[in-house]
């Protein structure tokens, strides 16, 4: 019987979440780096049962169960319940933040004062997230917390690769009620574990998801690092700093190397470029079809939309399946948080919808024989625009990664690789954000009246 590795990893469709090393029953997988600064599973002897559990939890193996099924399956008999193609299930929606963790995360601090009431009101014992290490070799990963003090060092977004091997041995060896946090891909990986261990189904008692248009290597943070001037290894990272004086969306990388200086990068100073172009991006965020992490209790993300975007200090969105977290939530008196529309939502997201229906509809028909089975049907789009983005973006893509990981790390050496490719996107790069803006002005404006 074929191995996660041949049907998986080599056909370039590991996310690297690390289910299949953390449950492989012979313990012959653990999760190392591969040469594009991306994590995979390696086998460090020969597998003799072939059982086929590394497949049955891998979120990107061809399978009978998808978000659906799986969303079915946890809340599709939840009183009040309601589904939409682009969210899955969901039993309400609101818009807010946390002034006391506002300033210190992401977008509006909603998702680490969950975490911290979860933990207060002994809904669970132990919090899993992503935060710094202190490791150059391994700037972050997911730890496990028990209080809401040590939590706090990891709020924020961590736009770099991380694997839940250790932590899930962890909840396995150690009772407790846990709730984990992760991407939509790794919160599909633990939902299928659940079904086939029973500790982890009995312990892993919250999931919270977060969106997601894609995962960088961690070359794509050397990159932004080159560019921000710090070419040295030993540089700490915050990936989501935010400035009084400009818009929620134009925030900050801020590198602090060894020697304690700080060099700063704007979104609009290069890292836009890198990442709206699939720079750097794993090949398994090609077919990747969740948007709202439908398998988790509640999902996080920015309010992008233009009443939000200009205030820097963010604003949240959270989509709630779970009663038990809505009930958490109702009690939060410490917040600002109100019911928001779920159609709204779903426009806050327009962008990795475009990116996960239109953009992977012709993916798949490109790629046909990798033959995977998605919610979305593979199509040719009538768009000429959109087809030269997909393929270029492609290019690029698989460009940035091939450069990198043989040593040509002089950022402006891969920007000159990209620029042909950039330049043939311009004109339809600039009609495209004409129709954008004139569509999200649109939505704006019924918004208001509705609102009036």
């Amino acid at each position: 019987m074929a191995t996660v590795i041949e049907i998986v990893v080599q056909n370039d469709l590991c996310i690297g979440c690390g289910l299949c090393a953390a449950l492989c029953p012979q313990g012959i997988l653990t999760m190392q780096w591969n040469r594009f600064g991306e994590y995979n599973p390696v086998e460090i002897s020969p597998c003799i049962r072939e059982c086929g559990l590394c497949l049955k939890v891998c979120p990107f193996a061809d399978s009978e169960e998808n978000e659906d099924t799986i969303g079915k399956q946890f809340y599709g008999e939840i009183p009040g319940i309601r589904h939409r193609l682009e969210t899955g299930y969901y039993l309400a929606s609101y818009v807010g933040y946390s002034e006391e963790h506002r300033l210190s995360s992401a977008s509006g601090g909603i998702a680490t004062w969950l975490l911290e009431a979860l933990l207060r009101e002994g809904v669970v014992d132990h919090i899993i997230c992503v935060a710094p290490t202190g490791d150059p070799e391994r700037l972050f990963s997911f730890q496990i917390f028990n209080t809401p003090d040590e939590l706090r060092t990891g709020a924020g977004s961590a736009y770099y690769p991380v694997e839940l091997s250790g932590v899930i041995r962890q909840v396995l060896e150690t009772p407790g009620r846990y709730a984990v946090t992760g991407l939509p891909c790794f919160i599909k990986a633990i939902r299928l574990a659940q079904q086939r261990n029973k500790k982890l189904r009995e312990r892993v008692v919250i999931t919270v998801g977060l969106v997601c248009g894609q995962l960088k290597s961690k070359h794509f943070t050397e990159y932004i690092a080159a560019i921000a001037g710090v070419n040295e290894e030993g540089f700490r990272v915050l990936y989501r700093g935010k400035s009084l004086d400009r818009s929620a969306k134009d925030y900050h990388y801020k590198f602090t190397t060894k020697d304690g200086v700080e060099k700063r990068i704007f979104w609009n100073e290069g890292i836009a470029k890198a990442w709206m172009n699939r720079w750097f991006t794993l090949g398994a965020c090609n077919y990747c079809d969740d948007v709202f992490a439908e398998c988790a209790d509640v999902t996080c993300m920015d309010a992008w939309l233009p009443e939000y975007i200009l205030d820097s200090r963010g604003t949240s969105l959270m989509l709630v399946r779970s009663p038990k977290v809505n009930e958490v939530i109702e009690r939060g008196q410490e917040i600002s948080l109100d019911l928001f529309p779920i159609k709204w939502v779903v426009q806050s997201q327009g962008g990795v919808i475009t990116q996960k229906r239109q953009h992977l509809a012709f993916r798949l028909y490109r790629n046909r024989k990798i033959n995977l089975d998605k919610r979305v049907v593979p199509a040719r789009s009538r768009n000429p625009f959109l087809r030269q983005e997909v393929v270029l973006k492609e290019r690029m893509r698989i460009t940035s990664r091939d450069l990198w990981s043989a040593g040509e790390t002089d950022d402006e050496h891969l920007h000159g690789a990209m620029e042909s490719d950039l330049k043939r996107l311009a004109p339809g790069r600039l009609l495209s954000m004409i129709i954008k803006f004139l569509v999200r002005t649109l939505w704006y404006i019924q918004r208001k009246v509705n609102l009036g």
